[in-house]
């Protein structure tokens, strides 16, 4: 027993100094390179003092708030996905599926397009549509209790009459749309720090609250009955997480777009290394979302350049493949 438990230590250790290390990677290579490079003397005058010219300003007030912005969002989607995967006991959960996103997405796009002077309203409109429909897909799952298919089957159905919305607005104003075309595909360019700002509570928050509730997402994954053996209240954990999980989402939604499926591979893709435990689960899975986001958005500035796509198709041309592998996995 001492043997497994040092031996599972160690790959636990060694799965964190990986991560450190490809984050660091990661912000190293997403600040040095794109349209315009920058070298490693450079970088080290800038955080010094001693180089304040042209290269400090795209470091400082360019590429590191977009890629501070970009992990934080990772992060957030990560814990979306890994708190809704272990409410609803299913790998394949996650706020863009059940319609949580497409809720933000709709209500943010609304005061884009109708109310263009109010962008400092798009946060809390988000999370405004993020809740209700997380509200929704709740009352419309619920039967005694908030069944883990029901609340999926409900999800997919709201997500798609939302999307309907989505694209009637686009229709009925397309002269207003095109400044919501990178925001739809999922897009961090021209971000800045008043962005970082924006979701930076949001993180800090969720990251808080989805650390301490991992030990009664534990005890949910047992199955319903045994947690209420053990004296969990079922149905007041699952609300209180969902809300946290919708929270996370909608506050990425309100500084990336709808971008797509990091809180389905992420989470997946960490249980498959560090196990089911929530403990684990959830800090490794926000390291990872930002490893992922910000390698991703260095993707899409740079594979195209002077091009430059949304990080959110980057993500779609990774994600759809292993959404089928998933999905012919779980058939199996």
């Amino acid at each position: 027993m001492k043997s497994y438990t040092e031996q599972d230590n160690r790959k636990k250790y060694m799965t964190g100094g990986i991560g450190l290390i490809l984050l660091t990677t990661g912000i190293c290579v997403s600040v040095a390179f794109g349209t315009v490079s920058i070298s490693l003397s450079e970088i080290f005058g800038i955080f010094t003092g001693a180089n304040e010219g042209g290269m400090y300003h795209i470091m400082m007030n360019i590429r590191l708030p977009r890629i501070i912005t970009g992990a934080l969002t990772g992060i957030n989607l990560a814990l979306s996905g890994a708190i809704l995967q272990s409410v609803l006991k299913n790998p394949l959960a996650d706020p863009g599926i059940i319609g949580i996103s497409a809720g933000a997405g709709l209500f943010a796009m609304a005061v884009m397009i109708l109310l263009p002077s109010y962008t400092h309203a798009v946060p809390p409109a988000a999370f405004t549509g993020a809740i209700l429909t997380s509200l929704i897909i709740y009352l419309l799952a619920y039967d005694g209790g908030a069944h883990p298919l029901r609340l999926i089957l409900a999800g997919v159905a709201l997500a798609a009459f939302l999307g309907a919305f989505m694209t009637a607005l686009m229709v009925f104003y397309s002269d207003k749309v095109q400044g919501t075309v990178n925001w739809m595909a999922g897009s961090l360019s021209g971000r800045s720090w008043i962005h970082v700002r924006m979701i930076l509570p949001y993180t800090v928050l969720g990251l808080f609250g989805a650390v301490f509730g991992s030990k009664y997402l534990n005890i949910l994954m047992l199955g319903d009955d045994a947690a209420r053996g053990l004296g969990l209240s079922v149905e007041k954990v699952k609300f209180i997480m969902t809300i946290l999980a919708a929270l996370l989402a909608a506050s990425a939604v309100s500084v990336a777009g709808l971008l797509g499926f990091v809180g389905l591979i992420i989470p997946h893709i960490t249980r498959l290394i560090v196990g089911s435990d929530n403990r684990l689960l959830i800090p490794f899975s926000a390291v990872f979302g930002a490893i992922t986001v910000i390698f991703a958005d260095t993707a899409a500035r740079m594979v195209f350049s002077p091009y430059e796509l949304p990080v959110g198709v980057v993500m779609a041309f990774l994600g759809a493949p292993f959404f089928l592998y998933l999905l012919k996995r779980r058939t199996r």
